[in-house]
């Protein structure tokens, strides 16, 4: 006779059968790609590999191992302030970008320093957003980092020696100042920090002997009232007028550091667009684009200011030599009256020539944005299966709150995902009361890097639910005074929280969700061993079982643990790595912690 089984008896022996049928199907699908990362045990750029997938194909640690994981090792920076970096791994040794670009290499196994290379800025340079950078490319012999003062640095791989080290760009463009607000703002008699300064916070990455990076800080927007750089942000205020310039994502001789080519973010013709209504798939975007079109007449030279930050790694289609990366938003912040139009590049997903830098296609989510809704975390590339067919595709996170996943050939959007996080009010206009609306300039998904699974079909996203209120302020001219007009966006005083989500790709529902305490910034790491692994500000540092959300281990830290994780092996022994250093945005506490955790 058999015996019946409970369902919690049943779960654990499901689990099983269902990460072993995993881990078949990916050795299967790895033979297809040379470039997954099916057979890696090193974490040699970024994204784990130019896929930008997070995923690593470890199984000693697993759903049924986890509970034996505890700290291997760790090694204290000297840095307290906030850490975003992932830690690139090649050949037994852990490259790690610091807080204001300092670098260290450490034993991957060991964690003892081999060397460390410490970053002199250049004097009074403004940062535009922080210390924090998010990783070095090695290739070549070489380390490269982008630094917060706007440079490209190539390093020695072996002594940490620098070898050359060029300027991106100059600080030179005209920004706001507090000066500029209403007098009868309370804002106006607060402190200034961050604001405009352009720099590099995203990790370069090397392809075909070029080292490509972008610059951040050209958004354009007054950051008020963060007394410490370990404060919570406060009100973000966007001015209207004639001032900034445009990014740009650029390609280096990795030898010497010579530029191969630049694509500018935005574009000196064609930049208004086609003043769309609707978002390309019929949202409205609550437009009055007969006065924009007003604007427009004297407006002619408004893409010379126009903004669109390069945040993030690029993933790369090594098959067609294509370039993938996310925009951010148009300067001014949030206020349009200055920059009529859908304000192309900006807010898009760009497709470019990684030999010529010439741009395929772009994919604009939202067009003439005035929320702060970056293209932020890093575009990911992945065969997407509908009805039984595969279509080379590239997903990405939004700051919108849903997951877009577009045609890699042409940028046609084959899906968005239903909403990760809440939705209120989405695309509502800044009004004089203050319009709440949600997710706002935090997102959705920030910065943070998502983790795909596509053997399964599924994206795990770090969500944010934070309300935002969007603040309209406008004065008429008195006397010899200019008329006034801005727009602040600010916290609320209403919860806000995290959400981790799994979402079906093909067919956009969520397959599970866990919500956390605190809005989620860093990023994720997803395994063959069947687990996702999540950093929280709070400090905890979590893994979930990858097929249903279930917590099945968590470790605690002293600072926040806000930065991706990654996993590697060395001498048979799987590794997970993760920094904590937390993140100013939040006011996650700060530290100076590379953890490394193994099986006990």
């Amino acid at each position: 006779m058999y015996q019946q089984l409970s369902v919690k008896q049943l779960k654990p022996v499901v689990n099983v059968l269902l990460m072993a049928t995993t881990v078949l199907v990916t050795a299967c699908s790895g033979l297809e790609n040379q470039h997954s990362s099916s057979t890696q045990k090193d974490w040699p750029i970024h994204g784990g590999d130019y896929t930008n997938q997070r995923l690593s194909p470890l199984t000693q640690i697993n759903t049924q191992t986890v509970s034996r994981l505890s700290l291997a090792w760790s090694f204290k920076t000297g840095v307290s302030a906030s850490f975003q970096a992932t830690p690139i791994v090649q050949g037994g040794i852990m490259y790690v970008a610091l807080p204001f670009n300092h670098v260290a290499a450490l034993d991957a196994k060991t964690g003892k320093q081999i060397w460390r290379y410490e970053h002199t800025r250049k004097a009074d340079w403004k940062m535009c957003c922080g210390p924090a950078n998010r990783g070095v490319a090695v290739s070549d012999g070489k380390v490269f980092i982008g630094t917060v003062d706007a440079r490209l640095i190539a390093l020695d791989a072996k002594s940490g020696r620098k070898l050359w080290d060029i300027d991106v760009a100059e600080d030179t463009a005209l920004t706001e100042n507090t000066g500029l607000l209403s007098k009868a703002d309370a804002k106006s008699k607060k402190e200034m920090y961050g604001g405009t300064g352009i720099g590099i916070a995203m990790a370069p990455v090397v392809y075909n002997g070029k080292v490509i990076v972008g610059v951040t800080g050209v958004g354009y927007g007054l950051h008020i009232d963060q007394p410490r750089l370990d404060a919570p942000l406060g009100a973000v205020v966007g001015v209207s007028g004639q001032y900034g310039r445009p990014g740009f994502l650029a390609a280096y001789d990795v030898h010497n550091g010579e530029k191969v080519w630049q694509f500018d973010t935005i574009p000196s013709q064609g930049w208004e667009g086609k003043f769309a209504e609707t978002t390309s798939d019929g949202v409205s975007l609550n437009r009055n684009i007969a006065a924009e079109k007003e604007n427009l007449k004297t407006h002619q030279d408004a893409w010379k200011f126009g903004g669109g930050s390069a945040w993030t790694t690029p993933a790369i289609d090594t098959k067609t030599n294509t370039l993938f990366f996310g925009t951010g938003n148009p300067s001014p912040q949030m206020n349009d009256v200055s920059r009529p139009g859908d304000n192309l590049y900006t807010v898009s997903l760009v497709a470019l020539n990684t030999e010529t830098g010439k741009i395929k296609w772009h994919y604009q989510q939202v067009p003439h944005d005035i929320w702060g809704y970056d293209v932020a975390s890093p575009p990911v590339l992945f065969d997407y299966v509908k009805n039984g067919k595969k279509i080379a595709a590239v997903g990405q996170a939004g700051k919108t709150g849903w997951y877009y996943v577009n045609d890699r050939a042409t940028g046609a959007l084959l899906n968005k995902s239903d909403a990760f996080v809440p939705q209120h009010n989405m695309f509502a206009k800044a009004t004089k009361e203050g319009t709440v609306l949600y997710p706002g300039i935090l997102g959705g998904s920030n910065w943070s890097p998502s983790a795909l699974d596509e053997s399964s079909q599924t994206s795990y996203v770090a969500g944010i639910h934070a309300p935002i209120k969007y603040t309209l302020v406008e004065e008429p001219a008195k006397g010899d005074l200019p008329a006034i007009q801005y727009v602040s966006s600010e916290p609320t005083n209403d919860a806000r929280w995290g959400v981790l989500s799994a979402i079906n790709l093909s067919t956009g529902k969520m397959r599970w969700q866990v919500k956390t305490e605190q809005p989620l910034m860093g990023g994720l790491l997803v395994t063959r061993g069947g687990l996702v692994f999540m950093g929280e500000g709070n400090g905890y540092f979590k893994a979930y079982n990858s097929l249903t959300g279930q917590q099945v281990w968590q470790s605690k830290a002293t600072a926040g643990v806000n930065a991706p994780p990654i996993s590697y092996e060395v001498d048979g022994v799987q590794y997970v790595a993760v920094v904590a250093g937390g993140n100013a945005i939040f006011g996650f506490p700060a530290g100076d912690e590379v953890l490394v955790y193994a099986l006990h």
